[in-house]
């Protein structure tokens, strides 16, 4: 027995010192780095049984690798064993470019979960929405897939179609959605002028170059325009890079901490502060977050919300606070492992609980109530003018259409705007 488990050791990368020390009687310093022995036992009695009674004869070296991800894959959601193609899935996925539907899971209870489909891919266009639990992936049940297996199920040439059943709140029975496979390009800042004083920057996902291209976004918006009021949509924003995301704080505040991590490697433990240059001083800033805004977009709306530079509105986010390292293996192979949790500035943790918003805007659909119609001065007989009326109204009307129009297409980035308009009447009224 004790031969089986020291190779069970050895194909688990285990050392052979530390089931020496099981059979000795351990110091109080030795007693934390040993093994626990029974389980190793009771891991060697199963791989033995598999081997001599499985009904079909087992390849060592399958059942040991499906071992490794059993072993990590109990570990929490974001931790995953990585063979060559997933790992070099992974960087490619980093750089921006990558081919699938477009969509950012996590394991939940056996199934997957959607944390958000990524803005102008197939998954937004066939509309599947954050918060769905896809069941099966043609057909298939993903009850017995990995995530990377998922994954990979979900990639695929361009122009070829996947097949996803999903439960959806509020819907009765699961839903059936095809979505045509594209190479995925993802943009990962967009900006615009919501009217002539207030602009508006879209955030997807935060990639390497996220910091260079707020910075040109915001160069763009300014260069016109002074601008009044800034929206800061991070909606449906999945996450990515740490250092993207500790490039768009900056941009907005010049002192203080903006995000740590802790955890128990030595290496875990990191701060990362602000830089005195700042892009957009004096602006009044609102962000929009939702449940599917996850990871690097909570880091942003965090510290921005703790240093009191921006007014958070939407719905709670995802609350994934966690950090997760790449640690290379042999043969092309890597472990992604959870090793630290991220902190706001004040200390929050961000895990489970995610970022609340300051200003709850639940995402609705605006209906204007007709009433009657009340007689108004320029509707009585004889009535005085003003000279200009005509351009007045005309002004007036589109102004309101436009208005209508965003709040009946995007309702919470309506509320953003007129929160920006509130903050910028204010300030004229207090100088």
């Amino acid at each position: 027995m004790r031969n089986a488990i020291k190779l069970a050791g050895v194909a688990l990368g285990l050392s052979l010192s530390a089931f020496s020390m099981a059979d000795e009687a351990p110091t109080s310093e030795q007693e934390a780095k040993t093994l626990p022995l029974e389980e190793l036992r009771r891991f060697s009695e199963v791989f033995d049984r598999i081997k001599s009674a499985y009904v079909e004869p087992v390849d060592d070296a399958k059942v040991l690798e499906d071992a490794i991800r059993g072993m990590i894959a109990g570990l929490d959601p974001h931790s995953t064993y990585l063979e060559p193609k997933a790992f070099e899935e992974l960087q490619v996925h980093t750089s921006g470019e990558f081919g699938g539907v477009g969509i950012e899971i996590t394991m939940d209870d056996g199934f997957i979960r959607v944390i958000a489909p990524i803005d102008d891919t197939p998954a937004t266009k066939a509309g599947i929405k954050a918060g769905d639990i896809v069941t099966r992936i043609d057909g298939d049940s993903v009850k017995s897939m990995s995530l990377d297996e998922s994954i990979s199920k979900m990639r695929g040439k361009a122009g070829s179609e996947v097949v996803l059943t999903i439960l959806r709140d509020g819907e009765d029975k699961p839903l059936e959605i095809t979505v045509v496979r594209d190479v995925i390009q993802v943009t990962s800042v967009k900006q615009r002028m919501l009217n002539e004083d207030y602009g508006y920057i879209r955030i997807t996902q935060f990639q390497a170059k996220t910091g260079q291209d707020l910075e040109k976004a915001l160069e763009k918006l300014q260069a016109s325009n002074e601008l009044k009021g800034l929206v800061l949509d991070l909606r449906n924003n999945p996450g990515g890079v740490l250092q993207a995301a500790v490039s768009v704080v900056d941009a907005f505040i010049d002192d203080g901490k903006i995000v740590y991590t802790e955890g128990r490697l030595p290496t875990s433990d990191v701060e990362f502060n602000a830089t005195q240059e700042t892009l957009v001083p004096d602006v009044p800033v609102v962000v929009l977050i939702n449940s599917g805004s996850a990871s690097a977009s909570e880091i942003v709306a965090g510290a921005l919300q703790d240093h009191k530079r921006a007014i958070i509105m939407g719905t709670g986010s995802f609350g994934k606070g966690s950090v997760q390292t790449i640690l290379p293996l042999t043969d092309k192979r890597a472990l992604k492992l959870t090793t630290a949790r991220y902190f706001t500035p004040s200390g929050r943790s961000i895990q489970a609980d995610g970022i609340q918003p300051d200003v709850v805007v639940e995402n609705a659909e605006l209906k204007r109530v007709k009433g009657r119609t009340l007689i108004k001065e320029k509707d009585l007989t004889g009535h005085l003018t003003n000279g200009d009326e005509d351009a007045k109204a005309a002004e007036q009307a589109a102004v309101a259409e436009a208005a209508q129009n965003l709040a009946q297409r995007d309702y919470q980035l309506y509320e953003a705007l007129n929160l920006l308009k509130a903050l910028s009447i204010i300030g004229s009224v207090q100088k």
